[in-house]
C-alpha cells in the first residue's frame, strides 16, 4: 500500500523558511505564493530546482505572485483543489503589526489577512498552520473614543475561520524553546476542518515530541549562539567574496564542531571552501573603532544599548546590542546593524544570521545582501529574507505534529 502523500501549500513564502521545515518533515508542496522576486528566486533555487519540493500546477506560472493577483486570476483552478489540500501554511507581512517597529495600523499588509481568508474559503485545506508576530495578539491603539472598541487583528482572523468552518487554537510560541539559537516569539494559530479533529492536540503533541525529535538530531532543548556560529570566525582567514565583489568572505573553521554546527553544516563544506552569503560588512573607521571601545570596555551582553546609553560609546545608529555567546540569540531581524558578533568587532554575517535561524549551510541566499533608501519598500535582500523567515527547524517540529494530527 502506498504511503500517504501529505500535501501543502505555503503562502507568503518569503525565502522558504517554513517550506524548507515542512520538506524536511516529509510533506509534499504543490505550490508557494510570494510577491517579492528576491525572496522567491531564493525559494526556487533550493526547493524548486534542487530538492523538487513542489507538484507546481500547470496553470500557475513559476515565478513570485502578488497572492490578490492570483485570487483574482485563478479562482476556478483554486476551488478545483478542494479535497486535495492537506494544509495551508504561511502568514502575512507582519511589519504593521510588529512590536519592534512603528505598528502602524492602515498599513496596508495589515490587509492581507484577509487575501488569506479569501485564500482558505476558496482551497477548503483540511488543516491551517498561521503564524504572525506576538504583535498580532495586540489591539491598535484607539485612543480616548471609548465607542471605539479595538479588536485585535488575531481575534479578526479566528472569527473569519471560524464562520468557514475551522475549529482553531491559538498559541504563542517561543521557538528558542525547540532547538533554535533565538528567542523568537511567534503567535501560531492551528485550524482543522472536521467532527473528529481538534486543533488542541498541536502544543501538547509539540511538547511531547520534542526531546526525542531533538535527540535524534544530536541537539539539547536550547542551543547558545557560539555553540551556533563558532566556526565561522573572521579569524579562520577570508578569500575575496564569490558574490559580492570588492568584499571578503571566511572560511569554515577546522577545529571540533558542535553537534548543531554539524547538523547546520552537513556536507557542504566537502564542495564549499567558504560558507554561502559569509561575506563581511566593510566598516568605516569611526564604527570599528566604535566596535572595538564596545568590546573593550562595555560589560553589556545580550542585551540593548539605546536611547541616551547610545552617547556615552558614540553610537550613531538606533542601538545596537553585544551577542551574549553562552545565551540564546535575541530575535534575529532585518537590519544588520542590530547586533555585534559576541568576539569580534564587526556586525554578523547573513550566513551567520541563518545559523541562528536554523538554516543549513546548503541552503544559499540569493540576490543582493542589502539595499537602502527608497529601494526598502521594493527590493528584500539577503539580511531582510533571513530576518524575516520562519525557522526551519522549528517549522519541521510543527509538520511531523501535524501529520500526526491528521493521520488521526
Amino acid at each position: 500500500m502506498a504511503k500517504k502523500k501529505y500535501t501543502t501549500i505555503d503562502l507568503f513564502a518569503g525565502c522558504g523558511g517554513l517550506s524548507l521545515g515542512l520538506y524536511q518533515a516529509g510533506w509534499k508542496g504543490l505550490f508557494a505564493i510570494e510577491k517579492n522576486a528576491f525572496a522567491f528566486e531564493t525559494l526556487k533555487f533550493n526547493l524548486i530546482d534542487n530538492k523538487k519540493h513542489f507538484d507546481w500546477p500547470d496553470w500557475l506560472p513559476q515565478t513570485n505572485h502578488d497572492i490578490n493577483e492570483v485570487l483574482e486570476k485563478y479562482p476556478e483552478q483554486l476551488k478545483s483543489l478542494r479535497g486535495k489540500v492537506d494544509l495551508v501554511a504561511g502568514g502575512p507581512p507582519c511589519q504593521g503589526f510588529s512590536m519592534a517597529g512603528k505598528r502602524v495600523e492602515d498599513d496596508v499588509r495589515n490587509q492581507l489577512v484577509f487575501s488569506y481568508i479569501k485564500f482558505i474559503n476558496l482551497v477548503q485545506p483540511q488543516m491551517i498552520l498561521f503564524e504572525n508576530v506576538k504583535g498580532f495578539t495586540y489591539a491598535f491603539d484607539k485612543g480616548k473614543k471609548k465607542e471605539e472598541k479595538a479588536e485585535p487583528y488575531s481575534k479578526k482572523v479566528i472569527r473569519k475561520l471560524e464562520e468557514l468552518g475551522y475549529k482553531v487554537k491559538p498559541h504563542v510560541i517561543d521557538f528558542s524553546e525547540y532547538g533554535v539559537p533565538q528567542r523568537r516569539k511567534r503567535f501560531i494559530l492551528v485550524g482543522v476542518r472536521g467532527n473528529n479533529s481538534n486543533p488542541n492536540e498541536f502544543e501538547k503533541i509539540l511538547k511531547e515530541n520534542r526531546a526525542e525529535f531533538l535527540k535524534k538530531k544530536g541537539l539539547k532543548q536550547t542551543t547558545c549562539i557560539s555553540d551556533a556560529i563558532s566556526d565561522l570566525l573572521r579569524s579562520n582567514g577570508e578569500v575575496p567574496s564569490p558574490d559580492r565583489k570588492g568584499f571578503y568572505s571566511g572560511k569554515y573553521g577546522t577545529g571540533k564542531l558542535t553537534a548543531y554546527e554539524k547538523l547546520m553544516r552537513g556536507d557542504y563544506p566537502k564542495t564549499h571552501e567558504i560558507a554561502d552569503s559569509h561575506s563581511f560588512a566593510k566598516q568605516t573607521l569611526d564604527k570599528l573603532a566604535c566596535y572595538r571601545r564596545l568590546f573593550a570596555e562595555c560589560p553589556l551582553r545580550g542585551k540593548r544599548i539605546d536611547g541616551k546609553n547610545r552617547e556615552q560609546w558614540g553610537i550613531k545608529q538606533r542601538g545596537i546590542t553585544i551577542l551574549d555567546p553562552k545565551a540564546v540569540s535575541p530575535t534575529i531581524t532585518g537590519h544588520p546593524d542590530d547586533y555585534l558578533h559576541y568576539s569580534e568587532p564587526r556586525i554578523m554575517t547573513v550566513r551567520e544570521c541563518a545559523r541562528i535561524q536554523s538554516f543549513p549551510d546548503w541552503y544559499e541566499i540569493k540576490k543582493k545582501y542589502t539595499t537602502g533608501g527608497q529601494m526598502r519598500k521594493l527590493e528584500v535582500p539577503r539580511y531582510t529574507q533571513i530576518g524575516n523567515a520562519i525557522p526551519p527547524l522549528f517549522a519541521e517540529q510543527a509538520g511531523i505534529v501535524l501529520k500526526k494530527m491528521i493521520s488521526r
